[in-house]
């Protein structure tokens, strides 16, 4: 088994249930880890037989540049995209971290984590 991850991924973007936070906008961490059997001997040294991270953080680019009112939706929508992409993996972790939410008083953070 091996896992591929990228921790500490920094967006700024619109995501939010309020109007005011789709026009407004904050900072997003996301981290993501995916686990699966290469395809065939990894010795072979060819991007083929593993999971290009490089690609990933690009399916996270664009999820994080398609504004939706809920953490969770962009999350699923970004495992969806590596499960289509890499069909063979067998699980994936997406957690996602708003810094500093509007929830009235100060909170570093909140956070969402969906596993496939």
């Amino acid at each position: 088994m091996i896992t591929i991850a990228i921790q500490g991924a920094e967006f700024f973007a619109y995501h939010g249930f309020y109007a005011e936070e789709q026009k407004l906008g904050t900072k997003f961490i996301v981290d993501v880890e995916v686990n699966f059997m290469p395809l065939n001997d990894i010795r072979a040294d060819t991007i083929s037989n593993t999971v290009d991270y490089e690609k990933v953080y690009n399916m996270i680019t664009a999820q994080m540049k398609d504004t939706r009112k809920l953490i969770e939706t962009v999350a699923q929508s970004i495992a969806d995209d590596i499960k289509e992409h890499y069909p063979f993996v067998e699980s994936i972790r997406v957690s996602m971290k708003k810094i500093n939410p509007p929830l009235g008083g100060k909170v570093d953070y909140s956070a969402i984590t969906i596993i496939l």
